[in-house]
């Protein structure tokens, strides 16, 4: 691991500022590690597909993602940056019926390492648990012989995750977060299906942000993705997605960040069923543009679907 010794670079570019541009760009780089992630929920192309009762899913993901660009009011931030991550999750999901709907409870684990370098190497290097995570999606349309669905999601984040607000890089948040996300699968034709998925997320507060404990308030944010897929045969799609983040503006100690996310982004991938019971899917994405915190100039998904 490495140690948390101040480099030049770093010292003169914080201390050339005033002290609220500081305590913004401090804000920037600290609340925007895992600015996606905590500021929406991702979904792949075909999530909102409900599967019989009695149906488990076990789920294994691995994210890698570089960023070197920060950016605030639009503007790339002079310095230079480097922060990478390594993320994987694993998911538990048991499809049941309850009422008459198909209900999925299920359970994300997030856990892996944040490693920043350049002029911000000294918020060094971190391996932890993320918060785990519950949801459960409601089938309020199921209609499998036209692949055709519509569901609800409530996502509840528990503060469980890695959290010490000594250190600058953290995988847990120290916070309760709330989201609502509903998804729409259809067939535009026999082979290309569209997945339309809307979400709002509500923040609790973080009483212990950064060294000096302050206290971090969040307002809502939102997200909406779309996606296309091409089935090249059964076992085999290719989909392209688009989706775009916006709100989210931090205020630490009263104090008003006017860092607001606006992130468009994009991704492009594939899945196979190897068997009829195990799925690989590969997705490569990238931010497009970046109104305020990181810009990921590369993102590579992996998971690994099990059903049984």
């Amino acid at each position: 691991m490495k140690t948390n010794k101040i480099n030049t670079n770093t010292t003169k570019l914080f201390t050339s500022r005033k002290k609220s541009s500081f305590i913004k760009l401090s804000a920037l780089i600290l609340g925007s590690v895992l600015s996606h992630s905590a500021l929406a929920v991702d979904v792949a192309a075909g999530d909102y597909t409900a599967l019989p009762a009695g149906t488990n899913l076990a789920l294994a993901y691995y994210q890698t993602a570089s960023r070197d660009e920060l950016y605030s009011g639009g503007d790339k931030v002079a310095g230079d940056f480097s922060l990478a991550s390594d993320v994987g999750i694993l998911r538990g999901v048991h499809f049941m019926e309850l009422g008459g709907y198909i209900v999925d409870p299920q359970f994300l684990l997030p856990f892996g390492t944040l490693d920043a370098g350049k002029d911000i190497a000294a918020l060094g290097e971190e391996s932890g648990v993320g918060d785990l995570i519950l949801a459960a999606t409601v089938w309020l349309v199921n209609k499998p012989k036209d692949n055709t669905y519509f569901g609800i999601t409530p996502y509840i984040y528990l503060p469980t995750g890695t959290y010490d607000n000594e250190k600058g890089l953290n995988l847990g948040e120290n916070r309760y977060k709330f989201v609502l996300q509903a998804g729409y699968i259809t067939n535009l034709t026999d082979d290309i299906s569209l997945d339309l998925v809307a979400d709002v997320m509500l923040y609790g507060e973080n009483d212990e942000f950064g060294a000096d404990k302050k206290t971090m308030e969040q307002e809502a944010s939102f997200q909406l993705q779309a996606f296309l897929r091409y089935k090249m045969n059964p076992s085999w799609d290719f989909r392209v997605g688009l989706s775009q983040t916006f709100g989210g503006e931090t205020e630490v100690n009263g104090t008003k960040m006017n860092d607001a996310a606006e992130i468009t982004k994009m991704s492009v991938g594939t899945t196979y069923f190897i068997s009829p019971s195990i799925q690989l899917s590969a997705t490569y994405g990238r931010d497009l543009a970046v109104e305020n915190g990181f810009s990921e100039d590369n993102r590579l998904n992996l998971r690994v679907l099990k059903v049984f």
